[in-house]
């Protein structure tokens, strides 16, 4: 399992109290996912697919006469209202900036809507195609995007939705695969063992960073939510949207060792620095980061194991071997983080 590029991204905090809703979307048939588009006021085909989401619920919908909409239905007990709606805004702005994202319509003045008790939002279809992320001219124009939306995300914080922090991301989920029993017991202790030591090199890098500041991120920018066209990238799935660090945003298009991703952020940050200044300070959080989105992942999948969709689509998950790798992948993230930041060779030092 691969956390950087695995197109199943981890979840927002809302619900994360260890209470799992069971099958949250046992009612939403097609025919309730048709109805609640036609409520609107649109008139469907009856062409219905369901697109790869896992968290949420998402489909393609044919109207009659005119382009293919999508359909997000949002996950019970989730997100508030007043979170969506901050993720609706934030996008929103960007889309009036003419910064390339999938912005929820607004029909009669609102953007979310509510059909037999699920909560939904509707965005034009956007085709396009896996960027080239090994061209560097390609990331260079991907990062100028970026920074723009950074340019727009400083502007002022979410307020009722989460950051991305060590707590939310590390020691919660951590506490909670242990205490749940997701652990073989032969490898529990092994496991607590290199969970904990993860978590200090964790705490030893946000040391090494300093106050780093924050602001409102996409949240989740890997490659699977960027759409590329001719005329550039196309920034989808803003679920994950919350206040944090701006490398966020940056280290999930990386890959490869370390001068590879030296090399591929230099090219980022080429572009990004046109419209957004970086702290280099943060180039200490892109291991520590990888690594709580691997607990963070983990944690995930078992908070959502009573929906049937999660053992189907994670058939591993529940065996020793998953587990036995979680430990090894967790021992290389405690060396990575041990041998200190990238050297970018657009800059000479890092602070």
């Amino acid at each position: 399992m691969n956390p950087s590029s695995s197109s199943t991204h981890p979840p927002g905090d809302a619900d994360d109290d260890g209470a799992t809703q069971l099958r949250p979307y046992a009612d939403l048939t097609p025919d309730l996912v048709l109805d609640a588009i036609e409520s609107l006021g649109f008139l469907v085909d009856g062409r219905l697919l369901a697109l790869n989401s896992y968290e949420n619920r998402v489909y393609q919908i044919g109207i009659d006469d005119a382009a293919p909409l999508i359909a997000k239905f949002y996950r019970p007990g989730r997100w508030s209202d007043e979170a969506i709606a901050e993720e609706h805004a934030f996008v929103a702005a960007l889309a009036e900036r003419e910064i390339p994202v999938a912005a929820p319509l607004e029909i009669d003045g609102r953007r979310l809507h509510c059909h037999q008790g699920y909560r939904f939002s509707l965005t034009p279809g956007c085709g396009g195609r896996d960027p080239e992320l090994e061209d560097f001219q390609i990331l260079t124009r991907i990062g100028r995007f970026i920074g723009r939306i950074h340019a727009v995300g400083a502007s002022q914080p979410f307020r009722s939705r989460p950051t991305l922090d060590r707590q939310h991301f590390g020691e919660e989920p951590s506490q909670f695969l242990l205490e749940q029993g997701w652990i073989p017991t032969e490898l529990e202790t092994p496991y607590r063992s290199v969970l904990e030591h993860a978590l200090a090199e964790i705490a030893a890098c946000y040391a090494r960073a300093g106050a780093i500041g924050t602001l409102r991120l996409h949240g989740d920018c890997h490659r699977g939510n960027l759409l590329w066209t001719d005329t550039g990238p196309h920034f989808v799935d803003f679920d994950d949207a919350r206040n944090g660090p701006a490398v966020q945003d940056l280290w999930m298009l990386l890959s490869g060792d370390r001068q590879a991703m030296a090399l591929q952020l230099d090219a980022i940050l080429e572009g990004y620095r046109d419209f957004a200044d970086f702290d280099l300070r943060e180039l200490h959080l892109i291991e520590a980061l990888r690594t709580l989105r691997l607990i963070h992942h983990a944690a995930w999948i078992a908070r959502r194991w009573e929906d049937p969709a999660f053992p189907s689509a994670f058939p591993w998950f529940d065996s020793p071997r998953f587990w036995e790798e979680q430990i090894l992948i967790l021992r290389e993230q405690i060396a990575a983080m041990q041998e200190g930041p990238l050297a970018l060779f657009c800059a000479a030092s890092i602070a």
